[in-house]
């Protein structure tokens, strides 16, 4: 395993043979890192130890090398026993997998130019500058996948931005179902404070279940009007739109029924009918009172007068009541003092009864 001389001075200075252990070292650096879920940490070993070891420096060797690894918090433990003894006359099984890899696979061809690197099988081809390289990076990611990163403005375009990418919107809620991807965008449906919403992401979305209403009615009619609130969404339904009482419509819009033009309410005689929103007024004569269930009038005196002699009726039965009631309790009374009396007499005094 070799690397051409850093300095291009085989009599001075570091050779080859450094270069290859430092990347040796790299490629254990990312092994132990990854196996700690945490490969972004091998970035921040490349980019300190490029400031801190610097070759015009003279710090370029294994001991700055550790020190990096360690105020990282690597296992630099992990790491020798990864890297093993360069010096030995044998394979190194990560270099030598490295060697395989640079070879043409089916899909790719062989690596020749180097620094470079691989994502998802496929070999960069770009300048080695951060913003080429994330941008590279965040491709091989599938759409809705990639980290935050990928989507900042300085390597992306929001296109949710410019007419809402053409996805769905409620202005009124400010929910949309656009969704900034690093390739572009994507329609779907949101799911918003716990409220799924369901459709196709382009032209309609609604929420669906039992707090959907809470959402903008759950996209269905709603309207206020002196303080008096109508809507076409029902809690105790988890989707559709339905008309209340009062109004007909499909749901999403809906329209006030005039009881009184259509004739469906308020048609008794001497009955004046009064349409109202969401409902109607019905009156009768002065002297008359209208009974909503029965669609009718009742005369408030003919009421009155039956009222009077219910009453009286029930007076009058009440106290025929309570006088039997009075002379049965006293009859019985007498009845039983009576034959106390005789009974207590008769112990003192024979009665004619006896006699015979």
């Amino acid at each position: 395993y070799c690397a051409p001389d850093p300095e291009q001075d085989f009599e001075d200075g570091y050779n080859g043979k450094d270069v290859v252990y430092e990347n040796l070292r790299q490629l254990c650096v990312h092994r132990v890192a990854k196996e700690n879920n945490s490969s972004w940490v091998w970035w921040d070993y490349v980019t300190d130890f490029n400031i801190r070891c610097s070759m015009k420096e003279k710090k370029y060797s294994k001991e700055c090398a550790e020190t990096v690894v360690e105020s990282l918090g690597l296992s630099l433990d992990k790491i020798k026993k990864c890297i093993g003894d360069p010096d030995a006359d044998e394979e190194n099984q990560i270099l030598k997998a490295e060697q395989n890899f640079q070879l043409g696979q089916e899909n790719r061809g062989v690596i020749t130019i180097f620094p470079t690197f691989i994502i998802n099988n496929v070999q960069y081809r770009g300048k080695l500058e951060r913003r080429a390289v994330l941008k590279a990076i965040c491709s091989g990611f599938k759409e809705r996948t990639e980290p935050s990163i990928c989507l900042s403005t300085d390597i992306e375009t929001n296109e949710c931005l410019e007419a809402n990418g053409g996805c769905w919107q409620d202005k009124r809620s400010n929910v949309t179902a656009c969704k900034d991807t690093f390739r572009g965008r994507v329609c779907e449906c949101p799911v918003v404070d716990g409220i799924q919403y369901k459709g196709d992401g382009f032209t309609s979305c609604k929420p669906y279940g039992p707090a959907r209403c809470s959402m903008n009615e759950g996209g269905c009619w709603s309207e206020t009007r002196k303080n008096l609130t109508f809507s076409a969404c029902s809690n105790s339904e988890t989707s559709g739109c339905r008309c209340p009482l009062g109004f007909h419509g499909d749901g999403l819009k809906c329209e006030d029924i005039d009881e009184c033009k259509e004739k469906s309410a308020c048609q008794c005689d001497n009955c004046k009918c009064k349409n109202s929103w969401g409902g109607y007024e019905c009156k009768c004569s002065k002297n008359s009172l209208y009974m909503k269930e029965q669609d009718a009038c009742i005369e408030r005196r003919s009421g009155s007068r039956s009222i009077w002699l219910f009453t009286i009726v029930g007076l009058t039965a009440i106290a025929g009541i309570s006088l039997a009631a009075y002379i049965f309790y006293k009859y019985h009374l007498k009845s039983y003092m009576d034959s106390e009396i005789v009974s207590i007499m008769s112990q003192y005094i024979p009665l004619d009864s006896q006699n015979h």
